[in-house]
Protein backbone atom coordinates (compact mmCIF):
# COMPACT_ATOMS: atom_id res chain seq x y z
CA UNK A 1 0.00 0.00 0.00
CA UNK A 2 1.39 3.31 -0.92
CA UNK A 3 0.19 6.01 1.98
CA UNK A 4 0.65 9.96 0.72
CA UNK A 5 0.21 12.64 3.07
CA UNK A 6 -2.81 15.20 1.11
CA UNK A 7 -0.56 17.50 0.49
CA UNK A 8 1.68 15.68 -1.42
CA UNK A 9 -1.48 14.46 -3.71
CA UNK A 10 -2.50 18.00 -3.92
CA UNK A 11 1.22 18.81 -5.02
CA UNK A 12 0.84 16.18 -7.85
CA UNK A 13 -2.37 17.20 -9.18
CA UNK A 14 -1.20 20.93 -9.34
CA UNK A 15 2.02 19.65 -11.09
CA UNK A 16 -0.39 17.97 -13.81
CA UNK A 17 -3.10 20.71 -13.99
CA UNK A 18 0.41 23.29 -14.58
CA UNK A 19 1.72 20.95 -17.64
CA UNK A 20 -1.67 19.83 -19.70
CA UNK A 21 -1.64 19.12 -21.96
CA UNK A 22 1.41 17.32 -21.76
CA UNK A 23 2.18 14.42 -19.00
CA UNK A 24 3.90 15.72 -16.18
CA UNK A 25 6.77 13.52 -14.05
CA UNK A 26 7.81 13.38 -10.86
CA UNK A 27 9.17 10.56 -7.82
CA UNK A 28 7.80 9.43 -4.74
CA UNK A 29 10.98 9.10 -2.05
CA UNK A 30 10.01 7.99 1.61
CA UNK A 31 10.30 4.55 3.61
CA UNK A 32 9.05 1.26 3.37
CA UNK A 33 7.15 0.47 6.47
CA UNK A 34 6.81 -2.52 8.18
CA UNK A 35 6.39 -5.44 5.28
CA UNK A 36 3.92 -4.02 2.88
CA UNK A 37 3.56 0.16 3.95
CA UNK A 38 5.40 2.43 1.42
CA UNK A 39 5.37 5.86 3.16
CA UNK A 40 5.74 9.02 1.03
CA UNK A 41 7.60 11.62 2.83
CA UNK A 42 8.16 13.80 -0.70
CA UNK A 43 7.56 14.56 -3.88
CA UNK A 44 10.21 15.19 -6.09
CA UNK A 45 8.79 17.34 -9.41
CA UNK A 46 10.84 16.13 -12.79
CA UNK A 47 11.25 17.58 -16.01
CA UNK A 48 9.59 15.59 -18.99
CA UNK A 49 12.49 15.42 -21.23
CA UNK A 50 10.84 13.85 -23.55
CA UNK A 51 11.19 15.67 -27.05
CA UNK A 52 7.85 14.35 -29.14
CA UNK A 53 4.55 13.38 -28.32
CA UNK A 54 4.65 15.02 -24.77
CA UNK A 55 1.07 14.76 -24.71
CA UNK A 56 1.05 10.88 -24.37
CA UNK A 57 4.68 10.64 -23.12
CA UNK A 58 7.67 11.77 -20.67
CA UNK A 59 10.47 10.98 -20.19
CA UNK A 60 13.19 10.74 -17.08
CA UNK A 61 16.96 10.84 -18.25
CA UNK A 62 19.81 8.34 -17.01
CA UNK A 63 20.99 11.64 -15.43
CA UNK A 64 17.97 12.88 -13.65
CA UNK A 65 17.37 9.38 -12.35
CA UNK A 66 20.97 9.64 -10.75
CA UNK A 67 20.41 12.52 -9.39
CA UNK A 68 16.95 11.66 -7.82
CA UNK A 69 18.95 8.67 -6.24
CA UNK A 70 21.51 10.73 -4.49
CA UNK A 71 18.91 12.95 -3.34
CA UNK A 72 17.05 10.36 -1.78
CA UNK A 73 19.76 8.59 -0.36
CA UNK A 74 21.17 12.27 1.20
CA UNK A 75 17.76 12.22 3.15
CA UNK A 76 18.00 8.90 4.04
CA UNK A 77 14.91 7.72 2.16
CA UNK A 78 14.26 5.63 -0.85
CA UNK A 79 12.61 6.19 -4.12
CA UNK A 80 9.13 4.10 -3.73
CA UNK A 81 7.85 5.21 -7.24
CA UNK A 82 7.04 7.63 -9.88
CA UNK A 83 3.65 9.44 -10.45
CA UNK A 84 2.59 11.31 -14.09
CA UNK A 85 -0.86 12.32 -15.51
CA UNK A 86 -2.65 11.16 -17.97
CA UNK A 87 -3.60 14.13 -20.18
CA UNK A 88 -7.45 12.70 -20.96
CA UNK A 89 -6.94 9.18 -20.44
CA UNK A 90 -7.70 7.46 -17.78
CA UNK A 91 -5.77 6.70 -14.52
CA UNK A 92 -4.18 3.07 -15.99
CA UNK A 93 -0.87 1.64 -17.10
CA UNK A 94 -0.40 1.80 -21.04
CA UNK A 95 1.09 -0.45 -23.12
CA UNK A 96 3.78 1.91 -23.68
CA UNK A 97 3.86 2.69 -19.50
CA UNK A 98 4.32 -1.08 -18.78
CA UNK A 99 7.21 -1.71 -21.56
CA UNK A 100 9.45 1.07 -19.51
CA UNK A 101 8.53 0.16 -15.92
CA UNK A 102 10.18 -1.71 -13.86
CA UNK A 103 9.40 -4.59 -11.01
CA UNK A 104 9.19 -3.46 -7.30
CA UNK A 105 8.30 0.86 -8.07
CA UNK A 106 4.80 1.97 -7.25
CA UNK A 107 3.85 3.67 -10.61
CA UNK A 108 0.69 6.44 -9.34
CA UNK A 109 -1.10 8.01 -12.14
CA UNK A 110 -3.54 10.95 -12.39
CA UNK A 111 -5.84 11.15 -14.88
CA UNK A 112 -6.29 15.22 -16.05
CA UNK A 113 -9.44 15.52 -18.09
CA UNK A 114 -10.07 19.02 -20.16
CA UNK A 115 -7.39 20.47 -18.13
CA UNK A 116 -9.11 19.26 -14.90
CA UNK A 117 -7.38 16.70 -12.41
CA UNK A 118 -9.18 13.60 -12.18
CA UNK A 119 -8.86 10.25 -10.95
CA UNK A 120 -5.87 8.90 -9.65
CA UNK A 121 -4.69 5.68 -9.11
CA UNK A 122 -1.28 3.64 -7.87
CA UNK A 123 -0.22 0.20 -9.60
CA UNK A 124 3.27 -2.10 -9.55
CA UNK A 125 4.62 -4.21 -12.30
CA UNK A 126 4.16 -7.68 -11.94
CA UNK A 127 7.47 -9.89 -11.41
CA UNK A 128 6.78 -11.19 -15.02
CA UNK A 129 6.36 -7.72 -16.42
CA UNK A 130 3.49 -9.05 -17.97
CA UNK A 131 0.95 -6.18 -16.53
CA UNK A 132 0.38 -3.82 -13.79
CA UNK A 133 -1.70 -4.64 -10.11
CA UNK A 134 -3.32 -2.18 -8.72
CA UNK A 135 -2.08 -0.67 -5.68
CA UNK A 136 -3.81 -0.15 -2.74
CA UNK A 137 -3.67 3.61 -1.95
CA UNK A 138 -4.10 5.82 0.90
CA UNK A 139 -4.19 9.54 1.40
CA UNK A 140 -3.30 10.08 5.34
CA UNK A 141 -6.12 11.70 7.06
CA UNK A 142 -9.13 11.59 4.50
Amino acid sequence: MLSIAPEHASQIRQHAKQEYPHECCGALLGQVVGEEVRWVEEVIPIVNEQQENRERRFLITPQQMMQLERQAVQKGLQVLGFYHSHPDHPARPSEYDRENALPWYSYLILSVQKGKPAEMHCWRLLDDRSDFEREQMQIRGL
